[in-house]
C-alpha cells in the first residue's frame, strides 16, 4: 500500500465519522495573529501547543528556515494577505535551534539534485540566466540574526501597516521553550 492510498483510506473514515467537526472554525484567526515558522517536522504539533494555540487561532505559514527571502515573494504576500484580508493584527517570525537551514551545503544539495535526475547542464543555464542558485539555496549561520533579518524585512516592507507589531522568537525544537528576540510592541514604541 502506498502512502497516498493510506492517506485516502484514512480520510474516507475521517469524513464518514465526521471527525472534522471538532476542528470547525472560520478562515479568520481567532487570536488575530499570523506566524511564519520553519517547516521542520518537530514543530508541527509542538509549536502550536507551546504557544497555547488551537485550530483556528492563527494563520501559520511554513517555509525552510522561517526566512523572508524576497520582499515580493510568496511568504511576504501571505503575511500581507493575512494582515489586510484575514484580520491578523500581529506577526510572529519564529525560527528554531538546530535548523537544517543553518547547515545547508549548496554543493552537496546540487549533488543530491544530480543524483535524483536533474541535468547538470541546468545549473550553468540558470547561472547564465542570472539566477544565483547558491545564494537562493543558502541558509544562515545564526538563527537569532536570521529571525531579526526577517522581522526587519516584514516591519520595513513598504506595504506593511507600521502599527502592526512584528515579533521575532526562537523555539527550542525539543522542549518548545520560546525565547523573545524582538518584542514587536517595544519596537513599535521606539518608532
Amino acid at each position: 500500500m502506498t502512502i497516498l492510498s493510506e492517506i485516502i483510506e484514512f480520510n474516507k473514515t475521517f469524513v464518514e465519522e465526521k471527525e472534522y467537526e471538532k476542528y470547525a472554525t472560520t478562515k479568520f484567526p481567532d487570536k488575530r495573529i499570523v506566524i511564519l515558522t520553519c517547516m521542520d517536522t518537530r514543530l508541527t504539533e509542538l509549536l502550536p501547543k507551546a504557544m497555547n494555540l488551537r485550530n483556528g487561532d492563527a494563520k501559520i505559514i511554513k517555509s525552510a528556515g522561517a526566512i523572508v527571502a524576497h520582499p515580493f515573494g510568496g511568504i511576504m504576500r501571505s503575511i500581507l494577505i493575512a494582515v489586510y484580508e484575514l484580520r491578523a493584527d500581529e506577526v510572529y517570525i519564529i525560527g528554531h535551534h538546530d535548523c537544517g537551514m543553518s547547515s545547508i551545503d549548496t554543493e552537496k544539495t546540487f549533488g543530491n539534485m544530480i543524483e535524483r535526475g536533474v541535468d547538470p547542464n541546468i545549473f550553468s543555464t540558470l547561472k547564465h540566466s542570472g539566477v544565483d542558485l547558491e545564494d537562493w539555496l543558502r541558509g544562515f549561520n545564526d538563527v537569532t540574526e536570521s529571525v531579526k533579518s526577517s522581522v526587519n524585512q516584514v516591519r520595513n516592507h513598504p506595504l506593511m501597516d507600521k502599527k502592526v507589531p512584528v515579533h521575532g522568537l526562537v523555539v527550542h525544537p525539543a522542549t518548545g521553550q520560546l525565547e523573545t528576540i524582538v518584542n514587536g510592541y517595544e519596537a513599535n514604541e521606539d518608532n
